[in-house]
């Protein structure tokens, strides 16, 4: 980010059972790695600074149609949910990054290991590289990973080799604990059976220094299928299902490399009886890595024996979601039986629930060794809202969409009233929580949109809602979780996406932050704040050119007469949080502050370019809209002394003046009041010596 917009960011914020293995298989191999040896911390659990790499592909543009996989880009996602979750991986989520589908060309995955990971990583870090997709061995008798855009006819130069791979995380990555995490397909796909050996091998041995976890050994097959979870690979089921806290075998909450493995490998062998055994060597890497921590889990009782068992939910209607444990599990359907093993020996709780209808559940199942337990789940009762709470809502909907605080705190009366008439009438919780958060009462409205999402733990618009409250509340992993959880449910909601640009924007993530902002863009062409999103991360990633085109997109889209109050508040008040403008939303016109925002963002990407006229009147419009703005009147202010050092005109320099002044009397306390003093004292000596005809100094 340029340096005055950086001051102004700075100031501002300021002020995831045993059953029949006869169902169609697609065949495929991976592998895991480990990392360098470091002694198990004695005072606790210590995880250090973590990153990630995540890759998935399931569709080659350059493969016929029967060697495209299925799972893979599924997979991934899942693995980077698992990784960045509080009761997982435990990893900053912009510290994960993904190349899923086409992103995940060569160029990219390059770009992402050779020149992103070096250049964050140090030495005690941890660090985890996953990739699902297709392995190649080409004639030169080398191993591939291929990359979306892999060419089979010309393989080793379009391809990623394991040779590569292996120097670049031996010793261009930097970390005292490396994992490597390949879900690569059978090579039987692509070249002869016989060269899954090799393939195998060649992962087995990129370094011997980091935790590898193969998904299977030597001219064995690896598998995906819908058996596992609702469509996975096997060995990258186990691998989620672990990381989520199943591979805890001891029940002190943390899961080492040691105890991911050998869940892995158990459970893995047991589903596809014996067909595919992951493989691991306890070579030199510290056992007692942190692979995951689930502090909830903490005091479950230690599981003795790698005996698991599994669930079978079998359903009366489509389209159910099932959580475990309050885990979601995926979707289960009529004619298709969800199965869930590698679940540990105990009480585990079933909840299923699909939008519109009862859930079912919650209940309670005993999970025994070695066994699976049918769970038979009856969605039954349509959710029929009574007359007088549909009444209360929409009166509740005609106030809050008026906006401003006194019809903010009657809609949320009315609100409070619909949910008193029908306690399960979750939209009416939904909208409570976005009064509330209008209002700036961020308890309530928490407790609101949980409420919400109690009711309807599918409902994709209450998280993404729950999103942008915890972005009020500065909680960005958080809110970044909540809103993944909405993009699972409904991955073609332009909010949802240009709200997680705003997250990973505000942790200065800017590269994540413009991926999100431009799906937003092509989802929704015409939503407006996915443009000004788009802009800010493109801004913030010092991409001044990219940027002015889509504020200017954004104030195209956006010019009307301000009436979005109320239909902007929920999602956009914590945007103006973020930029540290910390007024209530019924006290602020929220179209206007974006209306400024994007004007001001266009101002000094011009004044970097050196368009000083253009700068000058952009910083006008913004004054205009937010008179009282201390960064937009120093903006200004040093626009005109630049251009009068390039015009020499003293009308520009009376014009600085006056600004410069207005920075100091808005509020003396800032650093910008500071170099203003600075400026006022050459502009006086400049205005003295050009009155008296003298040469300016």
């Amino acid at each position: 980010m340029n340096a005055p917009l950086l001051l102004r960011y700075a100031l501002l914020t300021l002020l995831a059972g045993t059953c029949s293995f006869g169902q169609t298989q697609a065949e495929r191999d991976l592998r895991f790695t480990r990392l360098p040896g470091t002694a198990a911390k004695p005072d606790g659990v210590v995880i250090p600074r973590s990153y990630a790499l995540v890759i998935g592909i399931s569709e080659y543009p350059n493969l016929p149609k029967d060697r495209q996989l299925e799972f893979p880009f599924r997979d991934a996602a899942e693995v980077y949910t698992a990784l960045i979750s509080s009761e997982g991986g435990q990893f900053p989520p912009e510290n994960v990054h993904r190349l899923l589908g086409k992103d995940a060309t060569l160029a990219n995955m390059r770009k992402e290991l050779e020149e992103w990971l070096p250049s964050v990583t140090k030495a005690d870090d941890r660090v985890v590289v996953y990739f699902a997709g297709h392995g190649f061995l080409f004639p030169d008798g080398k191993a591939y990973l291929a990359p979306y855009d892999v060419d089979p006819e010309d393989g080793p130069k379009t391809s990623y080799s394991m040779d590569r791979l292996g120097k670049v995380i031996g010793s261009k990555i930097q970390g005292k604990w490396k994992v490597l995490l390949t879900d690569a397909c059978h090579s039987g796909a692509i070249t002869p059976e016989a060269d899954t050996a090799r393939i195998n091998a060649s992962l087995l041995q990129i370094d011997p220094s980091m935790f590898s976890l193969t998904a299977s050994r030597d001219r064995e097959s690896s598998f995906e299928s819908e058996r596992w979870g609702g469509g996975h690979g096997a060995f990258t089921y186990f691998v989620i299902k672990g990381i989520q806290g199943e591979a805890d075998a001891d029940g002190d909450g943390v899961v080492t490399a040691d105890e991911l493995g050998e869940y892995v490998r158990v459970n893995v062998r047991r589903e596809t009886k014996q067909s595919q055994n992951p493989t691991f060597e306890r070579g030199s890497f510290d056992p007692k890595m942190v692979i995951a921590y689930n502090p909830t889990r903490a005091t479950a009782a230690p599981t003795t024996a790698p005996e698991f068992g599994a669930l079978v939910i079998e359903s009366n209607m489509d389209g159910v979601e099932v959580f475990v444990d309050g885990q979601s599990q995926g979707i289960v359907n009529r004619a298709k039986p969800l199965m869930i093993p590698g679940l540990a020996p105990r009480v585990h709780t079933i909840k299923a629930v699909r939008m519109g209808y009862e859930p079912d559940g919650p209940r309670e199942e005993m999970i025994y060794p070695g066994q699976s337990t049918t769970v038979s789940i009856r969605i039954v009762t349509v959710v029929r809202r009574k007359k007088a709470a549909l009444d209360e809502f929409d009166r509740g909907m005609d106030l809050y969409q008026k906006g401003f605080e006194k019809n903010y705190q009657k809609a949320a009366e009315h609100f409070e009233s619909a949910l008193g008439i029908d306690p399960q009438f979750s939209r009416a919780a939904l909208f409570l929580a976005r009064t509330y958060n209008a209002l700036f009462d961020g308890e309530k409205a928490k407790a609101a949109v949980r409420k919400a999402i109690e009711i309807d733990p599918d409902y994709a618009e209450a998280r993404a809602s729950y999103g942008g409250m915890l972005l009020d509340a500065g909680d960005l992993d958080e809110a970044i979780r909540q809103l993944n959880a909405a993009i699972v449910h409904e991955p073609n909601n332009s909010l949802t996406n240009a709200l997680l640009s705003q997250a990973f924007t505000r942790k200065q993530a800017y590269g994540e932050g413009e991926k999100f902002g431009r799906e937003a863009v092509r989802i929704n062409p015409g939503h407006a704040e996915a443009h000004f999103m788009l802009a800010e991360a493109l801004h913030g990633g010092k991409r001044c050119e990219e940027s002015k085109k889509e504020y200017a997109e954004y104030l195209h889209l956006s010019d009307f007469d301000s009436k979005l109050a109320g239909q902007l508040n929920y999602y956009l008040v914590g945007y103006l949080v973020g930029m540290g403008k910390k007024k209530r939303a019924a006290q602020t016109d929220i179209w206007r502050e974006l209306q400024f925002l994007a004007n001001f963002g266009i101002c000094d990407c011009e004044r970097l370019s050196k368009n000083f006229d253009s700068a000058i009147r952009y910083c006008q419009v913004a004054l205009s809209q937010d008179p009282k703005d201390v960064f937009a009147h120093y903006a200004l202010a040093v626009t005109l002394a630049e251009k009068f050092n390039q015009s020499k005109g003293a009308g520009l320099l009376a014009a600085a003046k006056t600004h410069f002044d207005t920075v100091i009397q808005l509020n003396p306390d800032t650093a910008e009041a500071e170099k203003s003093k600075k400026y006022l004292a050459n502009i006086n000596r400049v205005l003295v010596a050009l009155s008296t005809g003298a040469a300016s100094p």
